[in-house]
């Protein structure tokens, strides 16, 4: 299918910034089953821009500005072809190698209650790594309810499964944390998610990616219960939310700041 994106950050200051750098991920690559058609990132107002690649092979923006700004708005848009490939994740750059992905990080470090959410998944997997990724999803999914607005960035892993409640970050990390602990190396994937009938969303999303034997990186997105669809575009991936963010930065000045995010994800078929 066709997807259509089109997404816009506006950060609002109390006063006027003097300097900010974003440091943004926010450029899908091409790899089997996603196909790059068109993609254009702008901010306003417009400042310098540097762009490489990071440890984990995502394009990576350095946004800098170092003038008077009381907002900054940063617009993406674009179109992506996909086809669904049952999960499976393949003709990506991987600068890593699989073992990388079963270090922790503070957002995904262990408890007692993750071990005991993992072990209860291995026992009832058959004993394969694709099923036991698949009944740790499902253990996942049971034990935390989908609530927008009750977590945030810095919430933890073992924080989410706590309270029993989060959104997909929080689902991803569970997963992460729990796989890990397993032996299967896990990382987090940041991108977007298209629903038929539904077209406006207050965030972009997020998912897992898992490496299985015999398969390479295959995706499992916690929140729906689903391995990744054609309705998905891969944009990033990291050890953890920090490291796969789409936007995340720093400001010299400016004081409280409130964020505003509108997104549109549309069926590129539907638009013709």
């Amino acid at each position: 299918m066709r997807i259509l994106i089109r997404q816009e950050t506006t950060y609002r200051y109390e006063g006027p910034a003097n300097y900010s750098v974003q440091a943004l991920r926010l450029v899908p690559l091409g790899h089997t089953g996603q196909k790059v058609l068109s993609w254009r990132v702008t901010a306003m107002p417009a400042g310098r821009v540097r762009e490489s690649r990071d440890a984990y092979g995502n394009v990576l923006q350095m946004l800098y500005l170092d003038r008077l700004h009381e907002a900054l708005t940063i617009s993406v848009e674009g179109e992506v072809e996909t086809s669904d490939a049952g999960g499976v994740v393949a003709g990506t750059s991987e600068p890593l190698p699989p073992l990388y992905f079963l270090r922790q990080t503070e957002l995904t470090a262990l408890d007692a209650a993750i071990r005991a959410l993992a072990a209860a998944a291995q026992t009832a997997s058959d004993g394969t790594p694709l099923d036991l990724a698949h009944r740790l999803m499902d253990a996942v999914r049971d034990a935390i309810d989908y609530r927008i607005g009750e977590t945030h960035a810095a919430t933890t892993a073992a924080e989410a499964l706590a309270h029993g409640y989060g959104v997909c970050q929080d689902h991803t990390h569970v997963f992460l944390s729990a796989a890990r602990h397993l032996g299967l190396p896990a990382r987090y994937v940041s991108g977007y998610l298209w629903f038929e009938g539904d077209t406006e969303y207050e965030a972009s999303h997020a998912w897992a990616e898992a490496c299985i034997d015999g398969l390479g990186w295959v995706g499992f997105d916690v929140a729906n219960r689903i391995c990744p669809t054609e309705a998905h575009v891969r944009v990033a991936c990291g050890l953890d939310y920090l490291e796969a963010s789409p936007v995340r930065g720093r400001r010299r000045g400016g004081g409280e700041e409130t964020l505003e995010v509108r997104l549109k994800v549309d069926d590129g078929a539907a638009q013709q």
